[in-house]
């Protein structure tokens, strides 16, 4: 370690819809919901991370939460650089008779726009990075999940996250073709909400659809018998009396409930097919799909997927961290992947 290496800390960051991570030096050193609770009176975050998390839903009227990011880009510019800051004092605890400087690399849907770009860079700038790299999601999930992304060979990579789900066949260390939707994870949520009420006549709030998803998400009707999930008890408000209830789903019904979104998604990934060239559709009529992202644990995601384009669909070991492994890798590999990053 060099007399000055305390001066400078290079951190990778996953600045997700849903969760952001941090790892720096190979290890996971944040892990939290992107969100804040803010004071309105004097504007002041109270809570950043999980201890928001557990006030959404259940805030009076002088504390908001917010969650700064929509669709993987940042909505509320403030509050982001706010989160930003907040997660890297979590890496460090104690006092600091010096700050840092920070070199960041950040990964960014391949769908962004150049001021959206700009706000994530600024946003990091604010928050004390002296040098900011930007890395594009399903390059990250690549490279996290093991695959050499420079050599002549193509590979597709689907990345489903909170806000957007990230469609790229990626060869020769660039990205080929690419579709970006804004339908992921924070859309099945929704749907759930919307099923329940629609079908139960039952008020259920964000973070009771995002259990419902967990426990019994399914994006099959029939799964095979060892995946079938217990019936799950969900409580909420009878909309017809207003009294608190509880009523028993199960897997299947959740399934009808996303179809929509599911259906969505892989028209996306047809899309995406159809534009590759030719030589890259026979290397992944070979290699065959990477899943990647909190999204594609979904039960029955990669069997639908494998239906629907008659390909090979294998799901990244740990996929909610395959695309904060990859920044990390590239941001230990700075000089090698310096191309990718603009």
């Amino acid at each position: 370690m060099g007399l000055f290496d305390f001066l400078s800390q290079e951190i990778a960051i996953d600045l997700g819809t849903a969760n952001t991570l941090i790892i720096m030096n190979d290890k996971v050193v944040v892990d939290e919901p992107s969100i804040v609770a803010k004071d309105i009176q004097t504007g002041k975050i109270v809570a950043i991370g999980k201890t928001a998390q557990q006030m959404h839903g259940k805030t009076h009227k002088l504390i908001e939460t917010i969650r700064p990011l929509k669709d993987g880009v940042i909505a509320d510019f403030e509050s982001a650089e706010q989160m930003i800051r907040g997660m890297i004092k979590m890496i460090t605890s104690g006092p600091k008779i010096i700050n840092p400087s920070l070199k960041m690399v950040i990964c960014i849907p391949s769908g962004i726009t150049e001021v959206e770009k700009r706000a994530v860079r600024d946003s990091a700038e604010h928050a004390g990075a002296k040098e900011v790299y930007l890395i594009h999601e399903p390059m990250a999930a690549a490279i996290g999940i093991g695959i050499d992304v420079e050599e002549p060979m193509g590979n597709m990579i689907i990345d489903i996250g909170g806000g957007t789900s990230e469609i790229a066949v990626i060869a020769l260390g660039g990205i080929v073709c690419d579709k970006s939707i804004r339908v992921a994870g924070d859309d099945f949520t929704s749907d759930i909400e919307e099923y329940m009420r629609r079908q139960h006549n039952i008020l259920v709030g964000e973070r009771t659809a995002e259990q419902i998803k967990i426990q019994v998400g399914s994006a099959l009707t029939e799964l095979d018998e060892d995946k079938i999930p217990e019936p799950y008890a969900v409580r909420g408000r009878d909309l017809m009396t207003g009294i608190p209830k509880e009523i028993l789903i199960t897997y299947s019904e959740i399934a009808h409930a996303l179809d929509k979104s599911v259906s969505k998604i892989e028209e996306a990934i047809l899309s995406a097919l159809e534009m590759t060239p030719p030589e890259l559709s026979a290397d992944i009529y070979k290699t065959g799909i990477y899943l990647a992202g909190g999204g594609s644990m979904l039960r029955g995601l990669d069997k639908r997927i494998s239906q629907k384009t008659k390909l090979p669909v294998h799901i990244a070991e740990d996929p909610l961290r395959a695309v904060a492994r990859g920044t990390s890798i590239a941001l230990k590999n700075i000089d090698r992947f310096q191309f990718l990053m603009r």
